[in-house]
């Protein structure tokens, strides 16, 4: 297996409203330099931030699914379907964009932060399907806490989130002194994000494959066989990752950016 750092100067950036949302992007579009361009059906991560207030006005979406993820603050959103809604800390927006949607968002602080990340199905049949939007809150998403871990499932067995995308999400928390382990099913790659802390990620069967990494570092595993990596705290607070598992190739083509 391979496992590849990219530090936030080969990450992308962005922002919008004169400069109040700000963005950190591990994978952006292609005149935003970042190093990844894409993992599979990933096609998009932006890391936003907004001190205080800023909006993005109304811009359409075709074929892709995005969530909207809070990590602090709130998000509004509104769109052509008629949606008016809002969502605070540790919930989440999706949009399967299907036929074609209008949609604006304003992102609220004190200090908010969040993600939006897109995947792409099949975009032939995608396209055919009428667009949808879904809230949910922080509370309907399954939470396992269990030996100084905390593993929140966003998209994947319990959470509510279906989409038609081959993927799952987690959002996970490692107290120092603690481990979290994971199953690379073959054929699949993880983009993790160190949102918090530092830490290591190794393969427990490979002494020699490894990765140190820092915050805001994106570090991308990428396997040929199924692989068991374990992800470690390397200081004395709790690591926070969001971690990202999709196929590395899928069936059917894909967008060309």
């Amino acid at each position: 297996m391979n496992i590849k750092v990219y530090p936030p100067d080969q990450q992308g950036t962005g922002a919008f409203d004169g400069g109040k949302i700000i963005e950190q992007k591990p994978i952006g579009f292609p005149h935003e330099y970042s190093a990844v361009k894409r993992i599979g059906p990933l096609f998009y991560w932006s890391w936003f931030f907004a001190k205080n207030e800023g909006m993005i006005g109304a811009h359409p979406h075709q074929g892709f699914e995005t969530i909207t993820y809070v990590i602090q603050g709130t998000a509004e959103h509104g769109d052509s379907l008629g949606t008016k809604s809002i969502v605070g800390s540790g919930g989440a927006q999706v949009m399967q964009t299907g036929s074609g949607v209008y949609h604006e968002e304003r992102f609220i602080g004190p200090d908010m932060e969040g993600f939006q990340i897109w995947f792409e199905p099949f975009l032939p049949e995608a396209i055919k399907r009428k667009p949808t939007y879904n809230q949910y809150e922080n509370e309907v998403f399954p939470v396992m806490i269990q030996d100084g871990l905390q593993i929140k499932t966003l998209i994947g067995e319990g959470s509510p989130i279906h989409l038609t995308t081959d993927v799952k999400m987690w959002d996970v928390q490692v107290q120092p002194g603690s481990e979290y382990k994971h199953t690379i099913p073959s054929g699949y790659s993880l983009a993790t994000l160190a949102v918090r802390g530092d830490g290591v990620w190794e393969n427990e069967k490979e002494e020699s494959v490894f990765a140190a990494f820092r915050h805001k570092d994106f570090i991308v595993l990428e396997t040929d066989s199924q692989a068991d990596v374990q992800l470690i705290s390397e200081q004395d607070d709790d690591l926070r990752m969001i971690i990202i598992q999709v196929p590395t190739q899928v069936d059917y083509p894909l967008y060309r950016k």
